[in-house]
C-alpha cells in the first residue's frame, strides 16, 4: 500500500467527506440568515460514488473518514454509506459530525451500520442563545439526540463548541460540566473569519483567553492525548478538554487531511480556494485518474492556511469545517 505524503513531509491519512451542502440550521458564523442556494441533488455524488473514491483513497493510505455536511443526517439513508465504507479494506474508523437534531431518528441505525463515534456541535446550553446562534434550531432537539446516542451505546462522543465573545463565553465551564458529566471530551474552537461576520474580531476570543477562564475554576494539565484532528488536549480532574486554534496558533504543520465535497471536488486546505475536480473520474469509475487526482491534490497542499486574507465562507458552510 502506498502512503500519501505531501511536499512538507506530512502524512495524509484522514479525509473529511461532505455528504450534502444542506443544513437545517442557519448558524450565524456558518450561513447567511436566509440560507444559500442548495445544489441540485443530481449534481451531488451518490453514496456509491463516495465508496468508489474511498476504495481508491484507502489504497493510498487514507485510514480514517469523517462524514460531515452541511448537516449530514439531512441526507437520507446515511447508514447505507457507512455500511459501504466499513467494508473497504484499509479504512480503520468512520465517524460523524452532526448538530444532533436528527439523532433520535438515526442513532440506532448509525450504530448498527458500524459508525465508530459521533461528535455533536453544541455552542450553548441556553435555549434563547441557541435560537440566536442557530436561527432556527431548538436546544431540546439536540439534547434528545445526545440522549439517543448514549442509549444505543456510542462511546468516545465529543462536543464541539465555537466560542464567541459576549455570546457564549460565559458558558465555558457550564459546557465542560455538561460534557464531562456524560464522560465526553469537549473541544473549544476559535471563531474563524468568514464573509458572514465582517466584524468577526469583535467576537473573537483566543484559546489562551478561554484557558484563563477555565483556570479560574479548574486545574488543567497538558497531555499527549491525540485524536484524528488538530486538537491539543488538557486533562482536568473531571475529563479532557481540547483546544483548536486555527488563528492564534496555527496547527498546519501537523495537518493530516484532505476533504471531498459533495459535488466531487477535493479540497486540499480549508483555508485556501484550491479545489481539484475529481467528479468525472469518479462517475466513470476510472481508478487510475482518480488516484492521480488524489495524489495531485496532496502535491498542491499548501504549507499553511490563508484564513486572514481569503474568504472561506463557501467551504465552511458546504463542507463542515
Amino acid at each position: 500500500m502506498e502512503q500519501l505524503i505531501d511536499k512538507f513531509g506530512r502524512k495524509i491519512n484522514y479525509i473529511r467527506i461532505s455528504v450534502t451542502d444542506r443544513c437545517n440550521f442557519r448558524c450565524i458564523y456558518c450561513m447567511p440568515k436566509n440560507g444559500v442556494d442548495w445544489k441540485p441533488m443530481e449534481n451531488l455524488l451518490t453514496y456509491e460514488d463516495m465508496a468508489f473514491f474511498l476504495k481508491v483513497a484507502a489504497r493510498l493510505g487514507i485510514e480514517k473518514v469523517k462524514l460531515t455536511g452541511g448537516e449530514p443526517l439531512v441526507r437520507k439513508h446515511l447508514d447505507n454509506l457507512i455500511s459501504m465504507i466499513k467494508e473497504i479494506d484499509g479504512i480503520k474508523e468512520v465517524s460523524l459530525t452532526t448538530n444532533g437534531t436528527m439523532l433520535p431518528i438515526y442513532a440506532k441505525r448509525l450504530k448498527n451500520a458500524g459508525l465508530d463515534r459521533i461528535t455533536v456541535s453544541l455552542d450553548t446550553l441556553s435555549k434563547e442563545k441557541f435560537k440566536k446562534i442557530t436561527r432556527m434550531g431548538e436546544l431540546d432537539d439536540v439534547l434528545k439526540g445526545i440522549e439517543a446516542i448514549d442509549d444505543v451505546g456510542f462511546k468516545k462522543t465529543k462536543i464541539n463548541t465555537v466560542v464567541m465573545k459576549t455570546i457564549n463565553d460565559s458558558e465555558i465551564t457550564d459546557l465542560i460540566d455538561f460534557a464531562h458529566s456524560r464522560r465526553y471530551d469537549i473541544r473549544f474552537i476559535e471563531l474563524m473569519p468568514t464573509d458572514l461576520i465582517p466584524d468577526w474580531q469583535k467576537y473573537f476570543i483566543s484559546i489562551k483567553q478561554i484557558k484563563d477562564i477555565i483556570k479560574k475554576r479548574f486545574d488543567i494539565e497538558k497531555t499527549d492525548k491525540k485524536t484524528n484532528g488538530p486538537s491539543v488536549y488538557y486533562k482536568l480532574e473531571s475529563g479532557y478538554v481540547g483546544f483548536i486554534t486555527p488563528l492564534s496558533k496555527a496547527f498546519c504543520a501537523a495537518c493530516n487531511r484532505i476533504r471531498l465535497s459533495s459535488e466531487g471536488e477535493i479540497i486540499a486546505c480549508l483555508g485556501h480556494n484550491l479545489k481539484v475536480d475529481v467528479k468525472n473520474a469518479i462517475k466513470n469509475r476510472n481508478e487510475e485518474t482518480t488516484e492521480k487526482l488524489i495524489k495531485y491534490s496532496v502535491e498542491i497542499k499548501p504549507k499553511e492556511h490563508a484564513m486572514l486574507n481569503e474568504s472561506i465562507h463557501s467551504s465552511m458552510s458546504a463542507i463542515g469545517g
